[in-house]
């Protein structure tokens, strides 16, 4: 049986009893989303955005199955989370630059080579962020949010989680995207590649975006601006 229909069986379920076999399912899809060989949405050859619903179900099907437990350091560290979702294990072969003073990285999240960790910053479960890469200080990446390449978020800013509903799709900013201070990125909201926030930017599904070139304003969700000044509506589909 494939990992998707293993678990789309494991997440219909009503109990909460689980097997040491389901918790190796779970912990093969963690393993996938570390390397990236799954994702929780993913572009197609289109250029439209396509959810991995069954991916989103194994994520809350990890908190379905984790009991707290002490992953505290020491007395002067305390650290209590689901067992199935301790930090994720990074290797110095991976080339991911971590700097020292508070990061947390999740387990179940893609770390491309090349990218920077600035302190403290956090990466939640089922994330994506690509080659090249920096997440500044006090930044956060939400779970299943996907980070295209060369993408500069900036110090305080705000990339927004979804994971539930498991259809809808997460916040993603593609490529040499640059995320100003104290931005705010919400709601499954698209960033095309190479568009500019300014500091302190909030954009949520339903923020009216205004086209300078063309002098007009919409109220789409899911609607950004490219520098170029054309609209771009991205068709989302989930699987």
């Amino acid at each position: 049986m494939q990992l998707r229909e293993q678990i789309e069986e494991l997440a219909a379920r009503d109990d909460n009893e689980f097997s040491r076999k389901a918790r190796a399912v779970f912990d093969e899809l963690k393993h996938a989303l570390n390397y990236g060989e799954v994702r929780a949405a993913e572009k197609t050859d289109g250029g439209k955005w396509r959810v991995n619903s069954w991916v989103k179900q194994g994520l809350l099907l990890g908190f379905r199955m984790g009991a707290i437990t002490d992953f505290s350091v020491g007395d002067s560290f305390k650290f209590f989370d689901k067992d199935t979702y301790p930090t994720r294990p990074t290797t110095i072969q991976e080339n991911v630059r971590i700097v020292p003073g508070g990061s947390t990285i999740r387990d179940g999240v893609f770390i491309a080579p090349g990218v920077v960790c600035m302190p403290p910053m956090f990466v939640n479960a089922g994330a994506y962020v690509d080659a090249g890469t920096m997440i500044d200080s006090h930044a956060l990446v939400g779970s299943c949010a996907q980070i295209g390449k060369r993408v500069h978020i900036s110090a305080a800013a705000q990339i927004g989680g979804v994971l539930e509903p498991v259809g809808a799709v997460p916040v993603i900013v593609e490529d040499d995207v640059l995320v100003g201070g104290n931005c705010g990125v919400y709601e499954g909201t698209i960033v095309r590649e190479r568009a500019v926030l300014a500091s302190g930017t909030v954009l949520t599904g339903s923020t009216p975006v205004y086209d300078l070139v063309r002098g007009e304003s919409e109220d789409r969700s899911r609607v950004v601006l490219h520098l170029r000044g054309s609209w771009s509506e991205p068709v989302v589909t989930a699987d």
